[in-house]
């Protein structure tokens, strides 16, 4: 899979993010949007490694923009939220990158940075969102240091098949349905269906350009004679 390559940058305060500071209940929306950036930014160029990590997986099938994938089991850190798609998009990447950028307890009680990988991933579950990121493989779930923030879950999450429809462009709900109601049309007439919530992945910061943008959707699959 291709990489994207990263700088080397001088560290930077956590406190210029916000991710550390409470949110002020008069903060406008536009510098909620500017702190998100911020992150994604820091998140981008803040490590000393030369690409983003992404889970591996064995692709299956092709059918461009399909594909269905055998993913390696991974681990994630995770997080619910309440509210809209895009409030808990910009509040739970917050949340979680406060994690990685060392808001966490390592086994020597020190705080620990973790390299950040790709993609940010959403799921709605009931009436909430699960937003996670996927942990680095050099890392178990014991070795993992523990967040700071007890709303921060680790899990593993087991090998799997996956079906993704891949995607440019910005993730607005029109275009979530759309891509999604193509993907499982898809996914039924090679007699796979669904086994886990929607999941919209995003890999890029909020500055990438539309077209140069790349978003999945994903589903957990099985044969439908696995029932």
């Amino acid at each position: 899979m291709s990489q994207i390559k990263r700088l080397n940058v001088v560290n930077i305060e956590m406190e210029i993010m916000g991710i550390y500071e409470k949110k002020s209940e008069t903060a406008s929306l536009f510098s909620e949007v500017a702190r998100t950036c911020f992150c994604f930014l820091l998140l981008a160029f803040g490590s000393d490694s030369v690409a983003i990590e992404e889970p591996k997986y064995q692709l299956i099938t092709s059918e461009k923009p399909f594909e269905i994938r055998l993913y390696e089991d991974y681990i994630i850190a995770e997080t619910s939220l309440e509210g809209s798609f895009d409030s808990a998009s910009r509040g739970g990447f917050r949340r979680v990158a406060s994690y990685i950028f060392g808001g966490n307890k390592n086994l020597e009680g020190r705080s620990e940075k973790i390299q950040m990988t790709a993609p940010v991933t959403v799921s709605p579950v009931g009436e909430n969102w699960l937003l996670h990121f996927v942990m680095p493989r050099n890392y178990s779930v014991t070795d993992l240091p523990e967040p700071n923030d007890s709303r921060i879950l680790i899990k593993k999450i087991p090998e799997h098949l996956a079906g993704i429809i891949s995607f440019s462009g910005w993730t607005t709900q029109r275009t979530i349905d759309e891509k999604t109601s193509k993907l499982l049309k898809w996914l039924d007439s090679l007699g796979y269906q669904s086994a886990g919530p929607q999941q919209i992945s995003r890999y890029n910061d909020p500055f990438t350009l539309p077209w140069l943008r790349r978003n999945e959707i994903i589903f957990e699959i099985k044969k439908k004679s696995d029932e």
